[in-house]
């Protein structure tokens, strides 16, 4: 038998965009997955479904060893469950490498933050070409509430005002797509930003294949009468888009998200989404772990 699922509160309960009320379901979809029989999946005496956190890698010898520090984050938050590292490209493991390594199941979570080529072909690809596992894709990081509580510390710490005057305003880098639906992500993280900010103006840029560019979304924000500008970025680590990003900031600058705990939690938060997902779960569960999103 089943073990029953608790309610899961409702995303009414909580402001949008505060980081809280996905603190709380992540807590709750964990212990539920404890007590869940998944059918089809994993019993509950084998060893839950290894994550795969999925990079994309960058030639900045700062990015690997800012990864591997929010997976042991990650690793800290779930003791036990085994967490793997794989890149797309330009840093090892490579994902294929990785992948080839591993038997039973997996999730892949990627460390990308939108519904981009990556995520919709290369990473399902991968999976493919790995018959010796069962396994799926989790969704991307963004959007979240708990993303925009990562990007919000990350701005404080580079010096953004903890109460913004009308004049402040903020520009949300992304590294860019031309899927249309990766932009859309990144204008509902730009949102869910805003409101975390009390309603100061977040407006998305992006560094490559998508208008408009920070600089001219700085511009843009400046016609509208906002003279102090800050620049916070979608970027897991250290690389090449985030550097031209940050380097368009006319005032602060944030820092990659990195190991920020919000964004531990956030990754654990995709996993279970999508193991919930895989077992069909109680549609209530589904519905509240997707809150926000």
């Amino acid at each position: 038998m089943t073990a029953p699922i608790p309610h899961l509160p409702s995303a009414s309960l909580a402001p949008l965009g505060t980081g809280g009320l996905a603190a709380e379901i992540t807590a709750q979809l964990s212990t539920q997955l404890r007590r869940v029989r998944l059918h089809g999946f994993r019993a509950p005496e084998t060893p839950a479904p290894t994550l795969v956190a999925v990079a994309h890698g960058s030639r900045d010898p700062r990015a690997l060893p800012t990864v591997r520090a929010l997976l042991d984050r990650v690793r800290a938050l779930r003791p036990g469950l085994d967490v793997r590292l794989g890149h797309i490209e330009l840093n090892r493991p490579l994902l294929g490498d990785t992948l080839d390594g591993l038997h039973g199941a997996a999730v892949l979570v990627p460390l990308l933050f939108g519904r981009g080529h990556h995520v919709t072909h290369d990473l399902p690809a991968a999976l493919a070409a790995a018959p010796q596992l069962t396994g799926r894709v989790a969704a991307p990081l963004g959007p979240h509430p708990l993303l925009a509580e990562a990007l919000h510390g990350r701005l404080l710490a580079a010096g953004f005002p903890e109460v913004p005057c009308p004049r402040t305003a903020v520009v949300l880098a992304a590294a860019g797509s031309r899927a249309a639906r990766s932009a859309q992500d990144t204008e509902r993280t730009a949102q869910l930003l805003s409101a975390r900010l009390g309603g100061t103006p977040v407006l998305p840029a992006y560094a490559s294949a998508a208008r408009p560019s920070v600089a001219d979304a700085v511009r843009a924000l400046t016609a509208r009468g906002h003279d102090r500008i800050a620049v916070a970025g979608c970027f897991t680590a250290p690389g090449r888009f985030a550097t031209q990003c940050a380097a368009a900031a006319p005032g602060p600058a944030a820092e990659p998200l990195g190991d920020h705990p919000a964004l531990a939690r956030l990754v654990l938060h995709r996993y279970d989404q999508a193991l919930l997902a895989r077992t069909g779960s109680d549609p209530e569960a589904r519905r509240a772990a997707t809150v926000a999103v």
